[in-house]
C-alpha cells in the first residue's frame, strides 16, 4: 500500500506519553521520504535527554529529525517561537522534495500550527494597567458587561470572572479598533495552505500505564539520576524546570523521600499526564484515530496511518 503524496502533504502522529510516536514516525519516514519535526515542548531543550525521553540516537540516525536539543535549556521558549522554527522547517523539507512529519505530543504546539497563531501587536501596558485597576475597583463584572458591549462574541467565550482574559479582550479593542473575535478569524495555520493529515495513536490504558512504567524503570537504569543532578544545579529557564521527574527528584536529593518513593512519583504523574494529553487531543474532531495493540510493529502501524493519509 503506498501513500499518495503531493507537494502540500503534512502529517501529525501525536498521542499521550510512552503510546510509540516516535518508532512509528521514523517507520514511516522511511517509506514515504519523511523527515521529522518534534511537536514537544520538552525535547526541545539540549542536555535534557533521559528525563524528557529523547528518541534515541539510533533512531535518529535513521531519519532526519528537527527542533529536538535545539535550544539551551536555560533558555525561555514559547509557542510562539515553536511556531516560528516549525514552519520554517516544514517550508524547507518541502522545498526539498521530503514530507514534514510533525510529531509529539503537546498538543498545543500542534494547534499551532495547524490553526495558526493570534500574534497582532496589541500590547500596551498602560491600557492593561488601567484596565487592571477598573476591575478592583468597580469589580469584574464591571469590566466583564463593557466586554459584552465591544465583543459580546469574544463575552460568550469568556468566564464574567476571568480577569485576565476579559482584559486582554479589552485591551485588544482599545489598541486594534477591532474586537478580538474579528481578528482571530484572520489567522492563519497550515490548514489553510497544506494537505494536513492528523493522527492520533492510542492504545488500552493498562497497557499504556505499563509501558510508561517501564519507560520510567529505563530512564533510571540510563543514567536518569545523574542527569537530574546536573539539571538542578544549572540555570534552568521557567519551562525546562516543569518536566516531569524534576521536581520529583528533587524531593528525593533534599532528603523528603526515599528513591522507591521518587519513581513512583514520576510514574504517577507521567500516567496524570499521559490522560490531560488525551483529553486535549480527543476535542479534535479532525484526528484520525489509530489504537495500537501489544505486539504491533512500527511498521504495521506505519501502514495503517498511510493507508489512513492516503
Amino acid at each position: 500500500m503506498s501513500l499518495v503524496l503531493n507537494s502540500k502533504k503534512i502529517i501529525f502522529i501525536v498521542g499521550p506519553t510512552g503510546v510509540g510516536k516516535s518508532e512509528t514516525a521514523v517507520a514511516l519516514a522511511k517509506r514515504i521520504k519523511g523527515e521529522i519535526i518534534s511537536c514537544d515542548s520538552m525535547q526541545i531543550y539540549k542536555g535534557m535527554d533521559i528525563i524528557t525521553s529523547k528518541p534515541p540516537l539510533s533512531l535518529r540516525k535513521k531519519v532526519r529529525h528537527h527542533l529536538i536539543g535545539a535550544i539551551s535549556a536555560s533558555g525561555e521558549y514559547n509557542v510562539s517561537r515553536y511556531r516560528k522554527d516549525a514552519l520554517k522547517k516544514i517550508r524547507n523539507i518541502i522545498k526539498r522534495g521530503k514530507v514534514p512529519i510533525c510529531a509529539g505530543g503537546t498538543g498545543l504546539y500542534m494547534s499551532v500550527l495547524i490553526n495558526g497563531i493570534f500574534d497582532l501587536n496589541s500590547k500596551n501596558n498602560a491600557v492593561r494597567k488601567h484596565l487592571i485597576k477598573l476591575a478592583e475597583i468597580k469589580g469584574s463584572s464591571f469590566i466583564y458587561k463593557k466586554l459584552q458591549e465591544v465583543d459580546p462574541v469574544a463575552s460568550a467565550k469568556i468566564h464574567p470572572h476571568d480577569v485576565k482574559r476579559i482584559v486582554r479582550a479589552l485591551e485588544v479593542f482599545e489598541v486594534a479598533g477591532s474586537p478580538i473575535s474579528q481578528l482571530q478569524k484572520q489567522r492563519k495555520g497550515l490548514s489553510e495552505e497544506f494537505d494536513i493529515n492528523i493522527i492520533g495513536l492510542n492504545r488500552k490504558r493498562d497497557e499504556l500505564y505499563r509501558l510508561i512504567d517501564e519507560r520510567v524503570d529505563g530512564m533510571f537504569e540510563q543514567g536518569l539520576l545523574q542527569e537530574a543532578k546536573r539539571l538542578l544545579k544549572s540555570r534552568l529557564s521557567k519551562t525546562a524546570r516543569l518536566v516531569i521527574g524534576l521536581r520529583e527528584l528533587k524531593g528525593y536529593f533534599d532528603g523528603l523521600y526515599n528513591l522507591d518513593e521518587a519513581r513512583r512519583l514520576i510514574k504517577r504523574n507521567t500516567r496524570q499526564y499521559a490522560k490531560r494529553q488525551l483529553t486535549w487531543f480527543r476535542k479534535d474532531k479532525r484526528i484520525q484515530w489509530i489504537k495500537l495493540k501489544e505486539g504491533d510493529s512500527s511498521t504495521q502501524v506505519a501502514q495503517r496511518i498511510m493507508r489512513a493519509a492516503s
